[in-house]
């Protein structure tokens, strides 16, 4: 696998990592740290679930080529 494949590899795993602690916190299902401004905040779990798709389009694009 080239160099740019591997990094977009591994950029579509933290994103998709990233994505689902943001839906967590944003739909208050992982309210950690507790003091944080995202908790029950539903446009963090949207923003979450975007980056889910973003990281699921970029590892279906780096398994393709």
């Amino acid at each position: 696998m080239p160099r740019r494949h591997s990094l977009a590899m591994v950029l579509g795993c933290l994103a998709l990592l990233v994505g689902a602690i943001w839906i967590g916190q944003g739909s208050g299902v992982f309210p950690y740290p507790a003091s944080s401004f995202m908790i029950r905040q539903t446009p963090w779990a949207i923003y979450g679930g975007l980056l889910v798709l973003a990281g699921l389009v970029l590892i279906g694009w780096t398994r393709r080529h």
